[in-house]
């Protein structure tokens, strides 16, 4: 029996897939699987099993799937299809005789107006209509959305967005990450819900102040309105799609939708979670 990781060619997978080795899983028991699996060759060399499965070709999700005993669904990256995509991992899953799908999905997603939770929603709508035993992870946000700020404020020396005085309880990805390694290999998470987040909430200004710090210039907040922000998304080059999808997501950030900590994230992974800071200046050395 196995752990089948899915999405395994994309940044949060693979950091899942990293974190079971490290916690001691044996690596045939792991699957690694994605669609892009020429880029898994290295988790191929330290014993991990590699398999195709790409959600846009869901023919692709039974073989990944045999002989799993516990499957990790990261969702998808394709806003608008990936209920679809969701669905056919789960009914896979559930042929195949999975004992728990773990299924990364949104903050409140069953309440919130996020524009993000509406396709969450549905696929744990789905999952809990399977009968298959459940884990949800809600992610929150990742501090990695805020890299690209970032850079552009070492050129520009501010932030800009229509944020307002919204805060955001951000972690690093590797922190989720972790967490899903922690679910994944132990017991008691049967159908459970986990609001994922960082342990304290910051503002823009204080974005600004860490930018500042890793950059080693000043740096500032500068907020908008939400009109004044999509006219500069627009001249920017942005389809009118995008620009809507972008201006609706800082206003839900502006009302609070990102700024819950309930405190799961560091339960799960037993130590507080990464602050601002050293998140940032990890995942520009990344970048």
């Amino acid at each position: 029996m196995s752990i089948v990781v899915t999405g395994a060619t994309g940044h949060l997978g693979r950091l899942v897939v990293t974190h079971l080795l490290a916690d001691g899983v044996p690596a045939d028991s792991i699957v690694a699987a994605g669609r892009r699996t020429e880029t898994l060759a290295d988790l191929a060399e330290r014993g991990v099993r590699v398999a195709t499965l790409d959600y846009g070709q869901p023919e692709t999700s039974a073989a990944a799937l045999e002989g799993a005993e516990t499957v990790l669904l990261v969702s998808g990256s394709e806003v608008g299809q990936r209920v679809d995509q969701h669905r056919a991992v789960i009914e896979a899953a559930k042929a195949a005789g999975v004992r728990r799908l773990v299924y990364t999905s949104a903050p409140k997603a069953d309440t919130s107006p996020l524009v993000l939770a509406p396709e969450h929603k549905a696929t744990e709508e789905i999952l809990r209509a399977s009968g298959l035993t459940f884990t949800i992870l809600r992610n929150g946000w990742y501090t990695e959305n805020y890299v690209g700020d970032v850079q552009r404020a070492a050129e520009t020396g501010e932030i800009v967005g229509a944020y307002g005085d919204g805060r955001v309880a951000s972690a690093p990805r590797d922190d989720f990450a972790a967490a899903a390694a922690v679910v994944l290999r132990t017991e008691g998470h049967d159908d459970a819900v986990y609001e994922l987040s960082g342990d304290e909430a910051w503002g823009f200004d204080e974005l600004a102040a860490a930018a500042s710090e890793v950059l080693g210039r000043p740096v500032t907040y500068r907020t908008v309105s939400s009109e004044q922000r999509a006219a500069d998304l627009a001249a920017a080059g942005l389809d009118e799609g995008t620009v809507g999808f972008v201006v609706a997501l800082e206003e839900n950030t502006r009302d609070g939708l990102l700024a819950e900590t309930p405190g799961d994230l560091s339960r799960l992974i037993g130590r507080p979670t990464t602050p601002l800071v050293d998140a940032l200046r990890s995942a520009l050395a990344q970048a």
